[in-house]
């Protein structure tokens, strides 16, 4: 009896110590690792958005108006004068009178609907009001007798030649007629706004870009007879004293977007139609319809005059200015 009990205190004993024991251990959490992203890779940066490209301003029909010339026309608009002398079937010496509509493009010019070719009818013949004849003996019958039985044993007259008829010559049916067809703007070439701008000659300026005044390009002093070259390459579109206010002209045509103009030389080294390329020798400077000798040097977008040193190279743009304060 008495070991019965012992053995039961000893059991509640241990149950005891392993209740004791299992509320004083710590539970135990899991670890919270805190999972920051670590040296996470940028996103790769966004190509820089594409300059968006200047509308075409030009309008495709121009009126004219008191103390315009097919010249002065063609470079405000940023044409080639014998384009539009084309476009408007207007010949040399390219006269144009006010109020006279004029296409500035190609895509304006109307083109004519192609003619249908007809269809022949078959040629039917006429009635004819006269009545036919017959070439065919009528038979009849004769009582027997010699001398119809001579007529028939006589030999058959041979008939009489008749005319060869005609040759029938076949007309074959007129071709249509096919419409020119119509001239399409040109739009081969590289980039519109790729030019390649180098100075056109070296010297000091003496007046800059003005937007709101008279000054439509700069104005570089030289010698007389000092070289003045090709800022691009491109084709001679104009000479000439054609434009007031800017003697002995030449402009260059670079692509659809661009043209230089070149004034007051005091010769032209180039003619009309003439590839250059850049750095050539196109001029010699003068003072044709200005006040001194220099240079007056223009770079047109779209007909529209731009200030050429935001085009110019700096490498000798500084150049220019350290001598324009002398």
């Amino acid at each position: 009896m008495l070991r019965i009990k012992a053995l039961e205190i000893s059991l509640a004993a241990l149950v005891a110590m392993v209740m004791l024991g299992g509320c004083a251990t710590k539970s135990s959490r899991a670890p919270v690792i805190d999972r920051l992203p670590s040296a996470q890779a940028t996103p790769p940066a966004k190509k820089a958005a594409a300059k968006p490209k200047e509308p075409d301003w030009r309008p495709a029909t121009y009126t004219v108006q008191k103390g315009d010339t097919l010249y002065s026309i063609a470079l405000e608009h940023g044409q080639d004068y014998k384009e539009i002398a084309e476009w408007n079937g207007i010949q040399a010496p390219y006269s144009i009178r006010i109020g006279q509509v004029l296409r500035l493009s190609s895509s304006s010019i109307e083109t004519t609907t192609p003619l249908k070719s007809l269809p022949i009818s078959e040629a039917k013949p006429l009635a004819s009001t006269e009545p036919s004849l017959k070439t065919e003996p009528k038979a009849t019958k004769q009582p027997y007798s010699e001398q119809a039985l001579a007529l028939l044993e006589k030999p058959l007259a041979k008939p009489a030649t008749l005319p060869p008829k005609p040759e029938i010559t076949k007309t074959e049916p007129p071709k249509p007629i096919r419409a020119p067809e119509p001239i399409k703007p040109d739009t081969s070439g590289g980039e519109e706004d790729s030019v390649d701008w180098g100075w056109p000659a070296s010297g000091r300026i003496l007046a800059n870009f003005n937007d709101n005044g008279n000054s439509k390009g700069v104005d570089i002093g030289g010698n007389l007879g000092q070289a003045v070259i090709a800022a691009a390459s491109g084709k001679v579109v104009h000479t000439g004293s054609t434009l007031r206010g800017y003697g002995k002209l030449i402009i260059i045509k670079h692509n659809k977007s661009y043209f230089s103009v070149y004034a007051h030389n005091n010769q032209i080294l180039v003619q009309e139609g003439q590839g250059v390329v850049k750095g050539q020798k196109i001029a010699e400077m003068g003072s044709s319809d200005a006040d001194r000798v220099k240079l007056h040097f223009e770079i047109r977008h779209l007909g529209k005059p731009a200030d050429p040193l935001k085009f110019l190279p700096n490498d000798k743009a500084h150049e220019f200015r350290s001598e324009r304060s002398q």
